[in-house]
């Protein structure tokens, strides 16, 4: 590629529609997957362990997981490109998917704790692939890029809590428990999504990606002036990357730590599996179907005012789950208030530490951000358990939301001097985030 040839910085390549239409439907076939740990993955545990109190174990076993999947996919992306790594993430998630089945009909504890964790690598790669949508694209629509893959993921991941009953009686008819039926869509959904990334990934968005970068490098350094911004632009925006990361890791740790319990809390409560089915399936449409919306705010209004809301937003989650804990539109509004939230700081928190890294450090700076994101997760769903344990589901969902406040303080810290942004395609002034 000739340095004099490079199109201008603020231009999105043509190669990103290609880019971002193969992401949407594989993020379309891998929803379904990870809706299955969700929906079922307690009340599977429950089920088998008969205790409430280890109820919250799955969650945490495939978000720990994802932690590790998020490392190696990270890896595999930052040697060999985003394609060869997202589509081996989704490969190891359908393993794990028919571990799940297999051992629910072995009635085996320990394997189904270890598939958990190997299918926990698919839900990492559903989440990873946001940021190879964000690689080719413009600094003014980056969020927008990041939505549009994380929108993608709700068509298959508010189809798949609906079909609990469907799915369990195709497990029944197969002597498999029906609670494992969801996950046996999860291993043709991850599977498919897999084939779909290695065969139609093309141009690797993170590899073009980092040539662009090289080439505008070069071309920059025929003017000293210019040369010297880049060699400034190489380097990291570290409290953007800190602040980013963070927002990311709080709302993960209080979105994880309820939605985990609520299928629980409302089983025991007398409300059956289809209604905690579609409670979820509001919730994981509220997790994605925000995002143009979101996205488009965060590039117009800015990363920092909606990783700020996120925090109310969650708080409110909490109060309405705690001031009506045993109604299911109660409930449902809870839910979806909690999607929301946990969609607002994802976005604007991916969106700025996209901004903040150079296309060189990208892949494993990412991995590396989402294995704090997925121990995050895990944290929560570990100890959501003994929390309703001994104080009740009211009290989670109350202290989750208070505990989401910690992001304003920390955007109040971010923002005491202009963040520094650096993109693989240009610098982005900070006062030009705001408008």
């Amino acid at each position: 590629m000739s340095a004099r040839n490079v199109a201008p910085a603020d231009r999105e390549v043509p190669e990103q529609r290609r880019i971002l239409a193969v992401l949407v439907f594989s993020q379309i076939l891998s929803g379904a997957g990870l809706a299955a740990g969700i929906t079922v993955g307690a009340l599977l545990a429950e089920e088998m362990l008969g205790s409430t109190g280890l109820a919250g174990v799955p969650s945490a076993l495939f978000t720990a997981g994802a932690a590790l999947g998020a490392v190696g996919i990270g890896q595999i992306c930052r040697r060999h490109g985003r394609r060869p790594g997202l589509a081996l993430g989704y490969a190891v998630g359908a393993l794990g998917s028919l571990g799940v089945v297999v051992a629910a009909a072995l009635g085996s504890a320990v394997l189904l704790f270890a598939a958990l964790v190997v299918y926990g690598a698919g839900t990492a790669t559903n989440l990873m692939a946001r940021y190879a949508g964000a690689d080719l694209a413009s600094p003014a629509r980056r969020g927008r890029a990041v939505s549009t893959v994380l929108l993608a993921t709700t068509l298959g991941a508010v189809i798949g809590p609906n079909l609990v009953t469907l799915t369990g009686q195709v497990a029944h008819s197969w002597g498999v428990p029906r609670l494992a039926g969801p996950f046996l869509l999860a291993v043709a959904a991850f599977g498919a999504a897999s084939v779909a990334l290695a065969c139609l990934l093309r141009p690797d968005p993170l590899r073009l990606a980092e040539k662009l970068a090289a080439a505008r490098a070069e071309a920059a350094a025929e003017s000293p002036a210019d040369g010297a911004d880049s060699a400034s632009d190489a380097r990291p925006d570290r409290r953007g990357l800190v602040t980013g990361t963070l927002v990311m890791i709080l709302t993960q740790f209080v979105m994880i730590a309820v939605m985990t319990m609520t299928p629980v809390h409302m089983r025991a409560h007398g409300h059956g599996t289809q209604e905690a089915g579609l409670v979820i399936a509001l919730h994981v449409g509220a997790m994605f179907l925000p995002s143009p919306l979101t996205g488009l705010l965060v590039d117009r209004v800015g990363r920092r005012w909606i990783a700020g809301a996120s925090g109310p937003v969650l708080l409110a989650a909490g109060l309405v789950a705690a001031m009506a804990p045993h109604s299911v539109p109660a409930l449902a509004t809870a839910l979806v208030l909690l999607g929301i939230g946990w969609n607002f700081g994802l976005v604007s928190g991916t969106a700025l530490v996209t901004d903040a890294l150079p296309p060189a450090r990208r892949a494993s700076t990412q991995g590396l951000v989402d294995v704090g994101i997925a121990l995050a997760g895990a944290a929560g769903g570990m100890s959501s358990g003994p929390v309703v344990v001994l104080g009740g589901y009211p009290t989670l969902a109350l202290a989750g939301g208070i505990l989401a406040l910690a992001v304003v303080p920390l955007l109040a810290w971010a923002a005491r001097r202009p963040p520094h942004t650096v993109t693989a395609l240009a610098v982005v002034p900070a006062e030009k985030e705001q408008t």
